[in-house]
């Protein structure tokens, strides 16, 4: 990973008031961002792509993760989490993909968060400065609804038509004044019920 890696952003969107009114809990939620050359830049089609994915992608799985503990206070004040990648014009998505949706990156996150779900994500291919939505969820219970959520990154001068935007990012509670149920507790519905209900 050595010499990839240009710049390290972190975003912190803390939610206080929610249409006027104070929320239950004051939530943070974090993306941190590591803008590294696309180690595949330059080479045309590359048919076998892990070798640079165990080179890079532990490594940026690390230093994300440590920013999302640093920022949050701590690896229990992480309740949900999400990952995300934006790619370069001159790159492949599937560049970006290889780097967070193997085991390489997302396990690395997964265990340094105390999270036993599988991690969501996004990913695109941008030009620099447009913004990226990262969705989150819960890092134990992925159904938990009340932490779907998302937070929005955008770096102005990334990422450049060599460069990949590796993204983690964190919440450490649920949306602000969650208030729409659960799976657990849903009432059951199909759609044949809602059907006879309009008629």
């Amino acid at each position: 990973m050595t010499g990839l890696v240009r710049k390290v952003v972190t975003v912190v969107d803390e939610v206080l008031l929610e249409l006027g009114r104070p929320v239950a809990t004051p939530v943070k939620r974090v993306a941190a961002a590591a803008v590294i050359r696309n180690p595949w830049s330059g080479r045309g089609f590359v048919a076998d792509l892990q070798p640079e994915v165990e080179d890079v992608a532990p490594g940026l799985g690390r230093l994300l993760t440590g920013k999302l503990i640093e920022t949050l206070g701590g690896v229990d004040r992480i309740e949900a989490f999400g990952k995300a990648a934006v790619v370069g014009l001159d790159g492949e998505i599937e560049h970006g993909g290889a780097l967070i949706h193997t085991p390489y990156f997302g396990n690395v996150l997964r265990e340094l968060t105390e999270g036993t779900s599988i991690i969501v994500f996004s990913d695109d291919r941008l030009p620099a400065g447009q913004p990226l939505t990262v969705p989150l969820w819960h890092k134990t219970a992925a159904a938990t609804r009340s932490h779907y959520q998302t937070v929005q990154i955008r770096i102005p001068d990334a990422p450049r038509a060599d460069e990949i935007v590796v993204i983690a990012a964190a919440s450490s509670g649920p949306r602000p004044n969650a208030r729409i149920g659960d799976r657990r507790t849903d009432p059951a519905v199909r759609l044949a019920d809602l059907e006879d209900a309009a008629r």
